[in-house]
């Protein structure tokens, strides 16, 4: 089974094959006490020793995914297999392995879990799930945030200057020398649902179009590969992104910033469990530690926003910065996402 994961160099990285990790993957190597991390359940950590591994999917790069779970595996001893894709590739991965019942993975970490068919995953309750936001947590128990999405514009500083900044997006009506300048995801669906719902559906659509028209951005595949773009000053203009992105290029030294405008669309990156996960143990467990304070904490150190109350962002004042913009919590079911990327698809790409 293992060996089908590990099929295509593109999609999958295994932890166990990282040089930087192999040492602390090897079977014989001690995992800490586990009564010093809340989060290890003694009695699911022993039926997880059992099971021995654990496979992952997600679609966080490999530069922040395995240091984290390297943490996990320090602390429990269990091998991981990650395995890493965009969201749709790994949407159509996932349903072609049911059509073709096929157990292969354990934890799905994305934006896209609830885009997921409710019978593809389990009905968990991990214990950590106590400490984060209420509105992070699925009433049916599917899924849970694991970090919060804000989405705002980003501007080059160096290209752009603060004073220019538009107050409403109207206002970018009013900066056509900005055209070609501007870039914006081409999934941006969430973004868009978030407009329509503050906005109204024919004020919206009238808006947008007057942006596409004026701003004529271009259609950037990926939200890190825009933050960066816009970091490098490829483009003075993110016309929206997620925040914790363009706070990752930020940390890294590039003259980036996002400012907050009505309406801020907000959805998370989810972690659910497989309803046939392989290793269902090590996938409970894996859960839990994904919500627990010290994976928490961890993933702040790339700009990713926790949904912990007892974990503060880092740098501490990027989600207080946003002042009392309308945040718009957007939640989308399979048929809805396509309605979406319809509409988005409608007005971004018939100029």
């Amino acid at each position: 089974m293992l060996q089908r994961l590990l099929t295509s160099a593109a999609l999958t990285c295994a932890l166990s094959a990282s040089p930087l990790v192999a040492s602390a993957l090897a079977k014989d190597a001690p995992a800490p006490s586990p009564t010093k991390r809340a989060w290890v359940i003694p009695a699911l950590l022993a039926k997880a020793k059992k099971e021995g591994a654990l496979t992952v999917y997600s679609s966080t790069n490999e530069q922040e995914a395995l240091p984290l779970w390297k943490l996990f595996t320090d602390a429990t001893g269990i091998k991981v297999s990650y395995v890493r894709a965009s969201d749709t590739q790994l949407l159509g991965r996932i349903g072609l392995e049911a059509r073709a019942r096929q157990k292969t993975w354990d934890v799905f970490d994305s934006t896209a879990v609830e885009k997921l068919p409710a019978s593809f995953l389990k009905t968990i309750n991990p214990p950590e799930a106590k400490n984060i936001e209420p509105q992070a947590r699925d009433p049916n128990h599917k899924w849970y945030g694991v970090y919060a999405i804000y989405n705002s514009p980003a501007y080059n500083t160096t290209k752009v200057k603060a004073s220019e900044l538009p107050k409403t997006y109207a206002g970018f009506l009013k900066h056509k020398e900005w055209a070609g300048h501007v870039a914006i995801d081409s999934t941006d669906n969430q973004w868009l649902a978030a407009m329509f719902k503050y906005y109204g559906d024919a004020r919206a659509r009238k808006l947008i179009k007057s942006l596409v028209s004026t701003l004529k951005p271009v259609l950037v595949n990926g939200h890190l590969a825009l933050a960066r773009s816009t970091g490098l000053g490829d483009y003075w203009i993110s016309l929206n992104n997620f925040d914790n992105l363009t706070i990752n290029v930020k940390l890294s030294g590039a003259p980036i910033d996002y400012w907050g405008m009505d309406p801020i669309a907000l959805f998370y990156a989810e972690v659910g469990v497989a309803s046939n996960a392989p290793h269902p143990n090590a996938a409970l467990l894996a859960a839990n530690f994904l919500l627990s304070k010290e994976a928490q904490t961890f993933i702040t150190k790339k700009g990713r926003i926790p949904v912990r109350k007892d974990v503060p962002p880092h740098p501490t004042n990027e989600v207080s910065k946003l002042g009392d913009r309308k945040v718009v919590a957007i939640h989308f079911t399979p048929a809805q996402q396509q309605k979406w990327l319809h509409t988005f698809n409608d007005l971004f790409k018939a100029h």
